[in-house]
């Protein structure tokens, strides 16, 4: 499974043009690619700062749930790690057709590039704490993640026996316990909804282990079941960080077992990219997940 194909080139002259015509503050900014993903383009401008455009139809929308929710997010869970709260938004114009976003530049590495341990591992149970709260009616509703797995079953199971997943017999096996556990019953909580490794950044602390430095990319920000981010467990963690996360985060059986169906249905998915380093943390998570 490749990277979508981009349906608007975004490029330097296109973000500073736009910048001259609605933040002309910040023009002079010098301004690099740095991240050219499966939704966004990320800019980096000047030493502080970041813009975040859209580079598909399907991803504006993300980019505004950002933009209405990330406020109030941060004000919750700023004090345990930053997120990236816009600082300033931007409109459609000079022939580009969405908002887009000037977002703080955040320090650190992606958590994908090795396991994490225990440090990151409290990190983490304090933002998932932090973050599951019941949300607003009004909230972002996501089709595909926080949902009952019940409802992802057959997309899942058709994944595993037609894609090259490794252990796939198992994951199956694995999949289909999960997606019968009891659904969540509680009222729908905030969820990030994409909370894989590469969505997480990590820098060393003073003492000289790994913290968590940053949760980046909200665009699936919504309510609905807290167990998909809690499959970051076997995604991010190595097995002390497994078991301390897994302390740390008060909920039921029930839950656990959904989330090591989300992480089932995510490591699958990466498995299946032609992105090395995705395939790369899919392999580690299913042997998590699975031998855990």
């Amino acid at each position: 499974m490749g990277t979508p194909a981009a349906e608007f080139h975004v490029d330097v002259d296109l973000v500073a043009a736009l910048l001259r015509d609605q933040h002309p503050d910040l023009a002079d900014l010098p301004l690099r690619v740095v991240a050219n993903g499966w939704d966004n383009v990320v800019l980096r401008a000047g030493d502080t700062l970041a813009v975040r455009l859209p580079r598909r139809a399907a991803a504006a929308a993300l980019v505004e749930h950002e933009q209405r929710w990330l406020p109030s997010i941060a004000a919750r869970v700023g004090d345990v790690v930053p997120v990236p709260e816009p600082v300033r938004t931007g409109r459609p114009a000079l022939g580009y057709p969405w908002a887009w976003s000037v977002v703080p530049w955040l320090p650190g590495r992606p958590a994908g590039e090795r396991s994490q341990g225990g440090r990151v591992a409290r990190d983490l149970a304090a933002f998932v704490t932090r973050l599951h709260v019941p949300a607003p009616a009004d909230a972002p509703v996501n089709p595909v993640r926080a949902v009952p797995l019940a409802t992802r079953r057959d997309a899942v199971l058709t994944r595993l026996a037609t894609a090259d997943v490794p252990r796939a017999v198992e994951l199956a096996a694995l999949w289909q316990v999960a997606a019968a556990a009891p659904a969540h019953a509680g009222p729908g909580v905030w969820v990030h909804g994409d909370l894989h490794p590469f969505n997480l950044l990590v820098e060393s602390s003073p003492l000289g282990d790994r913290r968590l430095s940053a949760v980046v990319d909200f665009g699936d920000v919504t309510a609905g079941d807290p167990s998909v981010d809690l499959a970051t467990r076997w995604l991010t963690l190595d097995g002390t960080g497994r078991r301390t996360f897994a302390e740390l985060v008060a909920v039921d059986d029930a839950t656990w077992t959904r989330a090591r169906g989300w992480a089932v249905s995510i490591a699958s998915a990466l498995a299946t990219t032609d992105d090395d380093a995705f395939r790369t943390v899919a392999a580690r998570a299913i042997d998590a997940v699975l031998d855990d």
